[in-house]
Order: C-alpha cells, then structure tokens, then sequence
C-alpha cells in the first residue's frame, strides 16, 4: 500500500487522537491531583510505548494489505503494550518482584520468533502460538512458586492474568493463519 492510500483516514486519525489523550491524561491529572507525580522520563518512556507500537503498526499496514494480517498484527502489537504496561504500574506478580522481568524476556522471544519468521503469516502464526504456549508455561512455573503465594491474588491471579494474555496471543495466531490461507501460503 502506497504512503498516498495511507493518508489521514478515520481510524489513523483515531489511533494518534488517543495516543495523544493518553499521553496528555497524565499531565492534566499533575495540574489536579498531588498523586500524579510523573517526570520527564516517565512521560518519554509512555511515549516510546504508546507511539511505538502505532509506527510498527502503520508500517505493517503499509507492507501487509491483509485486514487478517494487519489484525494479528495489531493483537500482538496490544498485548505486548498490555503486558508491559501492566509489570511497569504494578507487576503481573506484585510490585518489586524479580519474576517480573520473566514477563519482558516473553515480549522479547515473540519479537524474535517475528524476525525469525521474517514477518511472513504462516511464520507469524507459529510464533503467536509458540507465544501463546511459553505465557501459559510461564504462568504455571510462577504460580507454583512459593514466592507466589506470598502475593496478593496470589497464584490464582497470575493463571487468569496470563491466561487471559494466552487467548490474546492465540487470537493473533489464528488472525496470521487465516492471513497465510489467504495468500495461498499453507
């Protein structure tokens, strides 16, 4: 797809309205609130993560005119952000956790599983399952930890959390399958 048919449309103009009412809630909330307290690297790094994943997302638009693509695409794009944002506020197993980092590392073996696919959907299926399997192994070692039970929600929240992200993961395999029957690749 060409830069031209790219343009502004509805739901381009869309993503960035909310990155930019995401980025700004922060700063409005300072001006009211005494427990918004965030600094200039905090807003640079929910800049990184909330206009990164758009860019990767546009740039995918533009090579992949695929609606199965560019949706897998997408889902693995939200939950990559979801599970990011959520073990930077809080931590998917409790606030200073060191199992937390697990989680980053997960991000990190999609991204390569992607590349190693070089993008193509058949690959990127495989990934996302791949993905989607390595959550729910990751889930089951750390909620069996007893580290784990000494956290609030303890195991049974870390199994729904990651269940959760594990459907997402399998949605987006299933949208790049779908993308791989489409174009013939099976």
């Amino acid at each position: 797809m060409s830069d031209a048919k790219m343009g502004w449309n509805f739901w381009r103009v869309a993503r960035w309205s909310i990155a930019a009412a995401l980025l700004l809630t922060p700063a409005v909330m300072m001006q009211v609130s005494n427990e918004w307290n965030w600094g200039p690297a905090s807003f640079v790094l929910a800049g990184i993560m909330i206009c990164g994943p758009i860019l990767v997302y546009e740039r995918t638009a533009r090579l992949w005119p695929s609606v199965a693509y560019r949706g897998g695409a997408a889902v693995a794009l939200v939950v990559s952000f979801l599970i990011i944002w959520i073990n930077l506020a809080v931590g998917i197993v409790g606030e200073d956790n060191p199992i937390n980092f697990s989680f980053f590392m997960l991000i990190f073996a999609s991204a390569i599983g992607a590349f190693a696919a070089r993008f193509q959907p058949d690959g990127m299926a495989r990934a996302m399952l791949g993905t989607a399997a390595v959550q729910m192994l990751l889930a089951i070692a750390i909620a069996t930890a007893p580290s784990t039970q000494r956290e609030p929600g303890g195991a049974v929240s870390v199994l729904v959390l990651c269940g959760f992200f594990a459907g997402l993961w399998l949605v987006s395999a299933a949208l790049f399958h779908k993308a791989s029957k489409a174009t013939g690749e099976i």
